[in-house]
């Protein structure tokens, strides 16, 4: 499970070290390959091989013929690469996601339960601090009676 926060520094060659706490995780599998692409927010996604394959499962059973559905798969899926750790546990992110999560040195890596999230800092709090209702509403609205 992959939770918590980490803020890092990319280094001249556009790689981010992925946190110990995080690389377990994503290496379930022990072939230490990882998906990324971009997210549905203006963030970068890393997802271990298990998650990416039950995403991609979900998107082939989407209807290609829907003009939606075929707009969606294909920005969605136009930045995606398969990528593994280097010797130091870093990532080297794509320019073409950086440029998109407008990442310029700074970064913020949150566990998203199935997935890693690599954010502008900046970015990420001006989304946190703009959200209209409390985290408590929220809170309230998202989990209802599930507890």
């Amino acid at each position: 499970m992959l939770i918590g926060s980490f803020n890092f520094t990319l280094d001249s060659k556009n790689r981010v070290s992925i946190p110990a706490k995080f690389r377990k995780s994503l290496d379930a599998e022990g072939n230490n390959k990882f998906y990324i692409n971009r997210g549905v927010s203006k963030c970068i996604e890393v997802y271990p091989a298990e998650q990416w394959k039950i995403l991609m499962d979900s998107l082939t059973r989407l209807n290609s013929f829907n003009a939606e559905n075929a707009i969606f798969k294909r920005v969605y899926l136009q930045n995606a690469a398969e990528v593994s750790l280097d010797g130091q546990s870093r990532l080297l992110l794509p320019t073409s996601l950086i440029e998109f999560a407008g990442i310029e040195k700074d970064a913020f890596i949150l566990g998203a339960i199935t997935k890693i999230e690599i954010w502008n800092p900046a970015i990420y709090n001006e989304l946190v601090q703009q959200q209209a209702e409390s985290f408590e509403q929220i809170a309230e609205k998202v989990m209802g009676n599930q507890l």
